[in-house]
């Protein structure tokens, strides 16, 4: 068996996976992860994060989306390392990307996204509002 994902629904899919594993050679991996973010979340967290940058000057700058996911996900508690660039006039965010994260952590990213609105009187649009 090559590269192989199953996502345990049910009784059904834990029997396969224990066929999978009773065939597996030696040496075959197996990692278990939580279940990644759906499609509602990601479009909830691109529109919450624009309208953060539209409505909030941070430090006299306004910021895109993505400069704003940059700060949450830093709020989140992950880990942001920052490497000198090539040429040496600055530096290099190699930052987890929030695509790695669970369901559950995607969830708390959201909520701390509302927390922080909350606190500086963001306005959030509905994501269906949005795409209209």
């Amino acid at each position: 068996m090559g590269r192989a994902l199953l996502t345990i629904n049910g009784d059904v899919d834990r029997r396969k996976a224990s066929l999978w594993v009773a065939k597996a050679p030696p040496g075959t991996r197996i990692t278990f992860a939580a279940s990644k973010r759906s499609t509602d979340q990601n479009s909830k967290l691109w529109a919450c994060l624009t309208n953060v940058a539209e409505q909030v000057e941070w430090h006299g700058l306004k910021l895109t989306p993505d400069d704003w996911k940059t700060i949450f996900m830093d709020g989140l508690n992950r880990e942001l390392r920052m490497v000198p660039s090539i040429d040496g006039k600055g530096f290099v965010n190699l930052g987890r990307s929030s695509s790695k994260l669970s369901k559950q952590e995607f969830s708390d990213l959201i909520e701390l996204v509302h927390m922080f609105g909350a606190n500086h009187s963001v306005v959030f649009s509905d994501p269906a509002e949005r795409a209209a």
